[in-house]
C-alpha cells in the first residue's frame, strides 16, 4: 500500500509487541482518565458517561412525544369527542411531530455515536469531547423548556413543518410560533456540533490500518450522515431566522403582497425536511449492517456495494425536497424531475435490504430479541418504502396528500426504519454500555406488542387515507365509515405504549452503567468496541488489519488488554488519542484531551437560556445570558493550545510521533473548515432566496446604490483576506516581534471588515431600500444582518487573540490558533464580498 503521509507502514509488525506492558503504565492511564464523581457527571466528557447521559435523554423525548400521540388517539377514537379542544389539539400534534423529528430522532443516533464511535474506530475518545457534551447539555436544556412551553399553552400549533402565512404574526400572534423558531434552530445548533464531531472522528481519529476500506460499516453510516447534516441543517437555520425576522420586524420574506413568497419557506424547509428522513434512516441502517452479521453468524454480503448505496442514497436524497410540493402547482418538467428522484432514491435502500436478507439466509439467524427487532423492523421499513413508491406518482400523490395515508407511509417509514432499529441497538449494545444484558424474556414480549401495536394502529390508516379523512383534523363526524377503523388504531397505539413500557421496565430492572467493567461481548461480535475497555476506552490502540478484527484475530482481545499496541500507557502524562490520516489511517501525531471542565456545561446552560429568554422579548435578561454564554465559551478555549511537555513521544515499540499538529494535519483545521462549509450552505441557501423572490416580484425591486459603493465594499473585505493571510504568515516567523505584528493585523482586518459592512448598511439605505416594504429589501438587509453577526464574532476572536499575545501564549510553533482565526476571517470576508455583487449586480448594473 502506497504511503499517504509517508510512514513506513513496516513499523506495524512490531505489533503486537513480545509481552505485556508494565502494570504502572495502566496504573497511570487509569489515573489520567479518572470518572467524575457525584455532581462531576455535570463536567464529564468522557464518551461512555457523555454517551449513556445523551441516550437516555432522547429517550425520555421519545417517551414524552409517544405521550402527547396518545392523547392524540384517545382524542380520536370515536366521533365527536371532547377529551382535548382543538386549540390544545393543535399544539399536541405540533409537538409530538416536532419532539420525534428534532428531539428524538437525531439526537438519539448523534448520542449512539458518542457512545460507541470512539471504540468502533479503535479510538481512546472523540476529537473534541467537550464539543460532544456542550451538545449534550444544550439539547436537553433546550429541549426541556421547548417541552414544558405546553403546559402554558404556549407551545406552537402550526404543524413541525410551520407553513406561513399561517405562522405569521397576522395569524399567530403569541408567542407560540417563537417558541418553535427559536428552540428548533437553537437544537439545530447542537445538531451541528455533533455532526462536526463524528466527520472530524471518523476522518481522524481511527486505529492505525483501520483503511477505508477496513472502515466498519456502521462508521460509514454516522459519516454519511454526519455530511448530510451539514447539507441540509443549515437551510432550515436560515428558514427559521428568516421567520422570526419576519415575526419580529415585519420584514416580509413570506407575505405576497409585499415581493415575499411563502413557498420559500416549503423549499427552504424541504430541502432540510426529506433528507431527514435518510439522515434518520441511514444510521439505523448502519446499525442494522453491523448487527445481522453478529445475529446470522455470516459476514454481510456485498459489504462494497452496501457502503456505495448508502453514499447513493445520501446523493439522491437532496434532489427530492419537492417531494412534498407538488400540490403546489410547480411547473411540469419540475414536478416530473422530483417524481423520477423519487423513486429514484429507493433503488439504493432496495440493494441494502437485499443485502440484509442475503446475509440472513447464507448464515443462521437466531431469534433473539436483537434479532426479533432487526426482523420486524425490516418487514415494516419494506411496506412503508412501497407505499413511498405510490406517493412518488404524481397522479396519486394527488389524491392521498395531506389525508392519513400519507401519515401510516410516513410511520412505517420512520419506525421501521428507525425506531425498531434503534431498539435493536439497545438491546444489541446494552452488554458493552451497562453490567449485565437485559431480559430476554421481556424483550420479545416488548417486541410482540410493538409489532403487533404498530400494524393495528398504523395499517388501518391507509383505508382512513383513502376513504378521504384528513391529517390534523382534531375529530370526525360519525356515520363516515371512519369510527371503527379510528377505534382499531387507538387501540393499537395502547399496544404500541404497552411494548415501550415494557422496555423501561427491564432498563429500570437490568441497565446499570459499566464504570468498571461491562458484561462483555455476550453476541461474539467481531467489532472493536468489544474490545476491553475502561473509562479511557481500550488500553491500547491495535493495529486493523481487515474488517472483522475479532473474528479474524481471536487474539486481539488478550493482546489489546494486555497493552501491546499503540499507547499502552499515558505517553504525555496526559488524556490523549492518535490522530490519523484521512484516507490510509497512518498514525500523524499525538492529540491532548481535555480533562473534564465546567465551562462546556454552563456555556450550554447560558446558550440555551439565552435563546429561550428571546422568546418572550426579554432582551435585556437575554444580553446578560449571551454574555455569560461567550465567556464561557472563551474560558474553554483558552487552554486549547497550550504547550506540551514533550514535542515527540514514544506511542509504542520504539515508534515516535509529534504531540502537535499544523495547518491542515491539525484535527482543530478539520473543524473549522467543516463549520465554514455549514455557514457556507446559509449563505448559499440566502443566495438563493433572494434569486427566488426576485423571480416572484421583479417588479418590486429598485435599482442598487451606485458602483464606487460596491468597489468599496468589495475591497474593504478583500483587504480584511490580504491581512488574515499575512498575519497568518507572519505568526509563523521565529522572531520576537512576530507575535505582536500579527496580532496588529487581526485587528486592522476586523477594522476594514466592520468598515465594509457598515459601508454596505449606509449605501443601502441611502439608495431607499426599507427591508420591511419588499422582500428585495428583507433579503438584502438579511444578507448585512448576517454579516453582523459574522462581524460580532470576528471581534470576539480578535478580543481572544490580543488577550492570548498579551499573555505570551502565541509561538511560531504552536500556530493553530491563528490559523483557525484566519480560516473564519477568509470566509467572511469572501461570502459577504459574494453577497455585495449578488445584490448590486444581479439582477441589473448601477452605474
Amino acid at each position: 500500500m502506497k504511503s499517504e503521509t509517508g510512514f513506513d507502514h513496516k513499523l506495524y509488525d512490531r505489533f503486537p509487541t513480545k509481552g505485556p506492558r508494565p502494570d504502572g503504565e495502566l496504573k497511570a492511564l487509569e489515573e489520567v482518565w479518572c470518572g467524575p464523581k457525584g455532581w462531576g457527571w455535570f463536567t464529564a466528557i468522557n464518551n461512555n458517561y457523555v454517551g449513556i447521559l445523551f441516550i437516555g435523554a432522547a429517550f425520555l423525548f421519545f417517551v414524552l412525544a409517544g405521550i402527547l400521540a396518545l392523547v392524540m388517539r384517545t382524542q380520536l377514537a370515536v366521533p365527536d369527542a371532547g377529551f382535548v379542544g382543538v386549540n390544545t389539539y393543535n399544539q399536541l400534534f405540533t409537538m409530538h411531530g416536532t419532539i420525534m423529528m428534532f428531539l428524538f430522532a437525531v439526537p438519539m443516533v448523534e448520542a449512539i455515536a458518542v457512545l460507541l464511535l470512539p471504540q468502533v474506530l479503535g479510538a481512546r475518545d472523540m476529537p473534541f469531547p467537550r464539543l460532544g457534551a456542550y451538545a449534550l447539555w444544550a439539547y436537553l436544556v433546550g429541549g426541556l423548556i421547548f417541552f414544558c412551553s405546553i403546559f402554558f399553552s404556549l407551545a406552537p400549533d402550526g404543524g413541525w413543518f410551520m407553513y406561513p402565512p399561517l405562522t405569521s404574526k397576522t395569524y399567530s400572534p403569541g408567542i407560540n410560533a417563537d417558541f418553535w423558531l427559536l428552540g428548533i434552530g437553537f437544537i439545530e445548533i447542537s445538531a451541528i456540533a455533533g455532526a462536526i464531531e463524528i466527520i472530524v472522528g471518523v476522518m481522524r481519529t481511527r486505529a492505525p490500518g483501520m483503511t477505508l476500506a477496513r472502515l466498519p460499516i456502521f462508521a460509514w453510516a454516522m459519516l454519511i450522515f454526519a455530511v448530510m447534516i451539514i447539507i441540509a441543517f443549515p437551510s432550515v437555520i436560515l428558514a427559521t431566522t428568516l421567520m422570526e425576522l419576519e415575526r419580529l420586524f415585519d420584514w416580509p420574506f413570506f407575505d405576497a403582497a409585499r415581493g415575499g413568497d411563502p413557498l420559500l419557506w416549503q423549499h427552504l424547509f424541504w430541502f432540510f425536511g426529506h433528507p431527514e428522513v435518510y439522515i434518520i434512516f441511514l444510521p439505523a441502517a448502519g446499525a442494522m449492517s453491523t448487527m445481522i452479521p453478529v445475529i446470522a453468524r455470516h459476514r454481510l454480503v456485498g459489504h462494497p456495494l452496501v457502503v456505495m448505496a448508502m453514499l447513493a442514497t445520501g446523493f439522491i436524497s437532496f434532489g427530492v425536497w419537492s417531494h412534498h410540493m407538488f400540490t403546489t402547482g410547480m411547473p411540469t418538467m419540475s414536478v416530473g424531475f422530483f417524481s423520477a428522484a423519487s423513486m429514484a432514491v429507493s433503488l439504493p435502500a432496495g440493494v441494502q435490504v437485499f443485502a440484509w436478507i442475503a446475509t440472513m439466509a447464507a448464515g443462521k439467524m437466531r431469534f433473539n430479541v436483537p434479532g426479533l427487532f432487526i426482523l420486524g423492523g425490516l418487514l415494516i421499513f419494506v411496506m412503508g418504502g412501497l407505499t413511498g413508491v405510490m406517493v412518488a406518482m404524481v397522479p396519486f400523490d394527488w389524491v392521498v396528500h395531506d389525508t392519513y395515508f400519507i401519515v401510516a407511509h410516513l410511520h412505517y417509514v420512520l419506525i421501521g426504519g428507525m425506531v425498531f432499529p434503534v431498539f435493536a441497538a439497545i438491546y444489541y449494545w446494552t452488554p458493552f454500555a451497562g453490567r449485565r444484558r437485559l431480559s430476554e424474556r421481556t424483550g420479545k414480549i416488548a417486541f410482540w406488542l410493538m409489532f403487533t401495536g404498530m400494524h393495528v394502529t398504523f395499517l388501518p390508516m391507509h383505508l382512513t387515507g383513502l376513504m378521504g379523512m384528513p391529517r390534523r383534523v382534531f375529530t370526525y363526524l360519525p356515520d363516515r365509515g371512519l369510527d371503527l377503523v379510528n377505534l382499531i388504531s387507538t387501540v393499537g397505539a395502547f399496544l404500541f405504549a404497552l411494548g415501550v413500557l415494557a422496555v423501561i421496565i427491564d432498563l429500570v430492572r437490568n441497565f446499570r452503567p459499566a464504570t468498571e467493567g461491562n458484561a462483555g461481548n455476550v453476541f461474539d461480535s467481531p467489532g472493536l468496541e468489544w474490545l476491553p475497555s475502561g473509562l479511557y476506552s481500550t488500553r491500547s490502540i491495535p493495529v486493523v488489519k481487515s474488517l472483522y478484527p475479532l473474528w479474524d484475530n481471536p487474539e486481539l482481545s488478550k493482546e489489546v488488554e494486555e497493552g501491546r499496541y499503540f499507547l499502552p500507557g499515558t505517553a504525555t502524562g496526559e488524556r490523549e488519542t492518535l490522530i490519523t490520516s484521512p484516507l490510509n489511517a497512518e498514525p500523524q501525531y499525538v492529540a491532548r484531551m481535555p480533562r473534564p471542565s465546567p465551562w462546556h456545561f454552563w456555556g450550554a446552560i447560558f446558550t440555551a437560556v439565552f435563546f429561550m429568554l428571546l422568546v418572550p422579548s426579554a432582551y435585556g435578561a437575554a444580553a446578560v445570558a449571551g454574555v455569560i454564554a461567550v465567556a464561557c465559551l472563551m474560558g474553554w478555549a483558552w487552554k486549547l493550545d497550550e504547550p506540551m511537555s514533550k514535542d515527540m513521544v514514544d506511542v509504542g515499540a520504539g515508534i515516535r510521533l509529534p504531540t502537535y499538529g499544523v495547518g491542515t494535519t491539525s484535527h482543530g483545521w478539520w473543524a473549522m473548515t467543516i463549520l465554514l462549509f455549514v455557514a457556507g450552505v446559509v449563505a448559499a441557501m440566502s443566495m438563493f432566496s433572494y434569486v427566488f423572490l426576485w423571480s416572484r416580484r421583479p417588479d418590486m425591486w429598485i435599482d442598487p446604490p451606485a458602483m464606487w459603493s460596491l468597489i468599496v465594499v468589495v475591497g474593504g473585505y478583500v483587504l480584511s483576506i490580504a491581512l488574515m493571510l499575512g498575519a497568518r504568515k507572519v505568526v509563523r516567523l521565529d522572531r520576537p516581534r512576530a507575535a505582536m505584528i500579527a496580532t496588529g493585523m487581526v485587528v486592522l482586518a476586523w477594522a476594514a471588515m466592520a468598515a465594509a459592512w457598515r459601508i454596505d448598511w449606509v449605501t443601502w439605505s441611502g439608495a431607499g431600500l426599507d427591508p420591511t416594504r419588499s422582500g428585495q429589501g428583507s433579503t438584502v438587509f438579511s444578507f448585512i444582518g448576517w454579516q453582523g453577526f459574522y462581524v460580532i464574532v470576528c471581534a470576539l476572536m480578535t478580543l481572544y487573540v490580543v488577550m492570548r499575545w498579551l499573555r505570551g501564549r502565541v509561538s511560531p510553533a504552536r500556530p493553530t490558533s491563528y490559523d483557525v482565526i484566519a480560516l473564519f476571517f477568509v470566509f467572511v470576508a469572501a461570502q459577504a464580498g459574494l453577497a455585495a455583487l449578488l445584490t448590486r449586480l444581479f439582477p441589473g448594473v448601477a452605474l
